[in-house]
């Protein structure tokens, strides 16, 4: 199974297929655009899951839990939030099975008075527990998280990437004034931007989104967009700024400090599963899934060489001992996540199974190693020289004592080699739109970066013939990055001054 999936790397789907599948990560599931994600996968999440939690509750949020079904009500009364969602609702009508006829289906008496939509986002349902719950300025702010799944009908899914359901954490939050809010939207932002790139060790710019693209009903969208090793975008999450829109539909009002009666500002920001499928095409090669330390389920696998033979009890005594060891080390303040791999399958195999599911360190101990007081192993970062696998062999004693240092390492290369395909893959020197034509000549499925261009932020129709340009190339205006520059050249779309820049690319 060495390099099985090399052949499909010229095709950047299949490969991202193939790496899913043979990692062991998720798979597809009888219910159409559904996934079932598998342990191996599961575990990248609750990692994921665990560092964010953390970053969350220390911005001053809490967790909870509101309904999956939400009364449909309740979304028509924010007009630009059912517009946009109106085509990916998933609907209850019934509450009741019958046999009729011979055929299990809804009992027509089982009909519900008002239909139920399955949670695609939950600011409407949240907006009318925060009517009740706010009263005073003094409940102010309303600093709330749930982790969740959603559900948004998807018509052509692909792993991790896009699903009918998914898992995500959703923060909603309601302030008295309008600074405030924006604050706290930029400052979520900012605690995304810093977990993707210490944490996930993939590299993003942090940006607002265009008109076109902002969350249905919000008054600012903004987003960390990350370059895959196809060279399109994935935008890895959004926060919003929801103005008074909200809290206008869903009556979230406040008494302030001279007695009036104010709209509270909210904001909703939120990362999903999909942020898995930006670490497998950000880190991913050849052998399959390469995971930085910092989310790996088991960052150090211990695989002892059996062959049937009497020194077999003695090779896993040492490893018995070695994994022990490990496990009274941390690592980026937490324990140490080490597996003595014991299962009754070929050493080579369970090697390579651990090489494609991207374990950073894979420890081998045969007999030598063992009467040695030796250590060999691989690092699933810098796995190869050409086609030869590079072992490490290394005294017990010193790899225990720098495994700590090896993984952080390991953790920081991944980043490294992430930016430096960010850095090196922006264009700056396009000005006119015959040089973004230019550039995004050809197939789509051939490597093209991104073009970072001025434009002159149009609205109305002529920002409509704007996204008609970019669509026919199959482009989209990612974000506009917060570090903009003092000044700014011609829009490259309609020739006018610019003011601001944008990133344009292809993306997921």
């Amino acid at each position: 199974m060495q390099r099985a999936l090399s052949l499909a790397r010229n095709r950047f789907a299949d490969w991202y297929q193939a790496v899913v599948r043979e990692a062991d990560m998720a798979e597809t599931s009888p219910v159409r655009g559904a996934m079932v994600i598998k342990p191996w996968g599961y575990g990248v999440w609750e990692q994921i899951q665990a560092g964010l939690d953390r970053r969350i509750k220390a911005t001053g949020h809490e967790n909870c839990y509101f309904p999956l079904f939400i009364p449909l009500s309740f979304i028509a009364k924010e007009a630009e939030h059912v517009e946009g969602f109106a085509k990916e609702m998933a609907v209850v009508t019934h509450h009741r099975l019958k046999m009729i006829d011979g055929k299990l289906q809804p009992d027509p008496e089982a009909k519900l008075e008002e239909p139920l939509v399955v949670r695609p986002t939950s600011e409407t349902i949240i907006g009318d527990a925060f009517s009740r719950w706010i009263r005073s300025h003094r409940d102010l702010p309303l600093l709330i998280n749930q982790w969740a799944n959603v559900v948004r009908w998807e018509m052509r899914p692909r792993l991790f990437l896009r699903t009918t359901e998914f898992l995500w954490q959703e923060g909603h939050t309601a302030h008295a004034g309008e600074a405030e809010a924006v604050e706290e939207t930029r400052k979520m932002l900012e605690v995304y931007r810093a977990f993707s790139e210490d944490v996930l060790a993939m590299p993003v710019i942090a940006g607002e989104k265009p008109e076109t693209e902002r969350f249905p009903g919000a008054v600012n969208t903004y987003s960390i967009e990350a370059m895959m090793q196809d060279g399109k975008a994935l935008q890895a999450g959004t926060s919003h700024f929801l103005g008074t829109h909200f809290a206008e539909a869903q009556n979230i009002k406040f008494q302030d400090e001279s007695g009036g009666l104010e709209f509270c500002h909210t904001t909703s920001w939120g990362v999903s599963t999909r942020l898995i499928g930006g670490v497998i095409m950000t880190h991913g090669d050849d052998d399959g899934l390469r995971l930085p330390p910092a989310i790996a389920p088991r960052q150090v696998v211990v695989v002892p060489m059996l062959r049937d033979k009497p020194e077999d009890e003695a090779v896993l005594k040492y490893c018995e001992v070695l994994v022990a060891a490990l496990a009274k080390l941390t690592i980026f303040d937490q324990p140490l996540r080490v597996l003595l791999d014991t299962k009754k399958i070929k050493s080579a195999e369970k090697r390579w199974n651990w090489v494609r599911r991207g374990a950073p360190i894979i420890v081998e101990v045969g007999p030598r190693d063992a009467s040695a007081n030796m250590v060999t192993y691989m690092r699933r970062d810098d796995l190869r020289d050409g086609d030869k696998v590079k072992s490490i062999a290394k005294p017990r004693v010193d790899f225990l004592e720098g495994v700590q240092q090896l993984l952080a390492e390991i953790q920081q290369g991944l980043y490294a080699e992430a930016k430096a395909r960010l850095d090196g893959n922006i264009k700056t020197d396009v000005t006119d739109w015959a040089g973004v034509e230019n550039y995004y000549a050809g197939s789509d499925e051939e490597f093209k970066g991104w073009l970072r261009v001025s434009w002159s932020k149009p609205t109305g129709a002529a920002l409509e013939a704007v996204e008609a340009k970019l669509k026919a190339l199959k482009l989209t205006i990612r974000n506009a990055p917060l570090d903009q520059p003092s000044s700014f050249g011609a829009c490259v779309f309609t020739g006018a001054a610019g003011t601001e820049e944008i990133l344009i690319a292809r993306a997921y």
